[in-house]
């Protein structure tokens, strides 16, 4: 081949190429960043810890409706997410380590903007916040908005109180033996816990934020033979937990005392006979307006097998104590409602990663499924 003469036929190439771009008018790209729709209330919160590369936690925004993947918040190290009061700003309690996986630990609740997902500031906490998979009740904001409670784990167990408004730190308030926060819908200034004598502890605390007082329910559970999970949801300052063998637990805690009501149970004679147990990371979510609550079911209950997938989810009407219909489970392991009129279910399928989506109005059934929106999501919140 004749390698000099090649050369210069490129080379005109490139002239003549060069020759009719020059002509032409010159376009430049303008770099920006897309904006989000604006949130609606089938907007959806996934908390992954990424339990594959835990450093690097990511809290997942998915439009329900649509089922589209609208964004995504990192949460850093065994973070936990929840949104205020107001739906105005998202907290994540989290840790970073100087050198990623190690170092120096700081411990912050950061903030964003849940319409932008814009990060706004963050707060210094002492490095306590328990590093854990995320629950609902790790992180929780006060009724009234002013407070932020972030559970921690030393592996002593105590609640870090957030000012939100003042934008810092506050008190911590030691709560030995007990675990999980569930705020008062009454009062802002206080919260329970679960204790492992069966009993809920209740906290109030003062103007400024600091511990003012605490009492006791009775027992109300045998943590050695039916414990309860540590999830919960409430009508009001109703809060209902569920046990490992299908016990509902209501507690009113609008007083300092818990008021704790009868317990009925989710199974029938012929449920138990198959041995129906609850089960799943966040098993149970109400829609308030209706009093319904749905709860993800196994069969062949055993000891041990309180997390496993759901085979189906039940739906209980709260008034009558009685189950009034029977959905496919689709490996549930957390469920969701919305608290619209014309309600739906969002379910986190445990063993693939999707995510189910119900009719959940008067006559619930499945509608359609959104497949792999993360990789170890325990947790979902709706705005």
């Amino acid at each position: 081949m004749n390698w000099s003469r090649f050369i210069v036929v490129v080379g005109l190439l490139s002239g003549a190429c060069a020759g009719s771009v020059a002509g032409a008018e010159t376009v430049f790209e303008t770099l920006s960043v897309a904006k989000m729709p604006a949130p609606t209330p089938h907007r959806i919160y996934v908390s992954d810890i990424a339990i594959n590369h835990i450093v690097d936690g990511r809290l997942h925004v998915i439009d329900g409706d649509a089922l589209k993947y609208l964004g995504v918040v990192s949460t850093g190290y065994a973070g936990s997410a929840t949104l205020s009061v107001d739906r105005q700003e998202l907290y994540v309690a989290t840790t970073y380590y100087s050198r990623l996986s190690r170092g120096e630990r700081s411990d912050v609740v950061d903030i964003h903007d849940p319409q932008t997902l814009e990060h706004r500031g963050e707060i210094a906490i002492p490095s306590r916040h328990a590093q854990a998979l995320p629950y609902k009740g790790l992180v929780r904001p006060s009724s009234d908005g002013r407070w932020l409670f972030v559970q921690n784990a030393t592996p002593a167990s105590s609640v870090t109180v957030v000012d939100l408004k003042a934008r810092k730190f506050a008190f911590e308030v030691a709560t030995p033996g007990c675990w999980i926060i569930i705020p008062s819908q009454t009062v802002g200034g206080r919260f329970s816990t679960l204790c492992g004598d069966g009993t809920l502890q209740t906290i109030t605390l003062n103007d400024n934020g600091s511990f003012k007082s605490r009492s006791r329910s009775e027992r109300f559970f045998e943590p050695d033979e039916d414990p309860v999970f540590v999830q919960s949801d409430h009508v009001g300052d109703r809060h209902f937990l569920v046990s490992f063998k299908g016990r509902v637990h209501a507690a009113d805690l609008s007083a300092e005392r818990p008021r704790l009501e009868t317990p009925w149970s989710l199974v029938t004679p012929a449920d138990a006979r198959q041995a129906w147990r609850p089960s799943g990371y966040q098993l149970l979510a109400i829609h308030r307006k209706s009093g319904r609550m749905f709860v993800g079911m196994h069969a062949g209950g055993k000891e041990g097998s309180h997390k496993d997938p759901a085979k189906e989810i039940w739906v209980f009407d709260l008034a009558q104590a009685k189950r009034v219909a029977r959905l496919p489970g689709h490996n549930a392991i957390a469920l969701t409602v919305s608290q619209t009129d014309t309600p739906k279910l969002f379910a986190i399928d445990g063993v693939k990663m999707g995510l189910a989506v119900y009719d959940a109005s008067a006559k619930p059934r499945f509608l359609q499924r959104m497949e792999q929106i993360g990789e170890s999501a325990t947790l979902l919140e709706l705005h």
